[in-house]
């Protein structure tokens, strides 16, 4: 047997040269294709200012579709210090994830900023449908909070009070 072909040795030396040769000079992996995988850098994602609010106080990146429109949507908000929303509701729950700084949340129709509890970066949020609620970050707060929020459209919001801005100085 021992002239019959390559030892032990020989076959894993051979096996190892021939790895060496795939990683060192093989086939290269195909390049990207952005019409089946999407993305956008986070500099390339634009923040605007929400209508009727105070500049500089809530901001919002739309990353699939819009929360206006029928059907799932995918968004980031952010929250400047010294601001908070008025309480609200939405037609349809809303799943959040607090992607950096911290968030403040409360429940109900009764605002009420020194009672929120701060939510930091990493948190899960569901806000269930048709419930009152309200968030932000008070004055004061270190920095920014942004919130990558999910969920299906139309949203129809409401206010608690109608007649009252739903961007609040806080």
């Amino acid at each position: 047997m021992a002239g019959d072909g390559m030892n032990r040795r020989e076959m894993l030396a051979l096996l190892g040269g021939m790895a060496s040769l795939l990683v060192a000079g093989g086939t290269e992996a195909s390049p990207i294709d952005t019409s089946e995988t999407m993305y956008t850098l986070p500099e390339d994602i634009k923040f605007v200012g929400q209508d009727g609010a105070p500049p500089k106080s809530v901001e919002s990146a739309f990353l699939y579709s819009n929360p206006g429109r029928e059907g799932i949507y995918y968004a980031l908000l952010r929250w400047h210090p010294g601001y908070m929303s008025a309480p609200h509701s939405y037609a349809t729950d809303r799943l959040c994830v607090v992607i950096s700084g911290t968030w403040w949340i409360n429940s109900g129709v009764d605002f009420d900023p020194g009672h929120t509890v701060p939510v930091k970066a990493g948190t899960f949020v569901r806000r269930i449908a048709r419930t009152w609620h309200y968030d932000g970050v008070p004055r004061g707060g270190a920095e920014p909070a942004t919130i990558a929020i999910c969920g299906i459209g139309p949203v129809d919001i409401r206010l608690a009070e109608p007649d009252k801005p739903l961007a609040r100085t806080v």
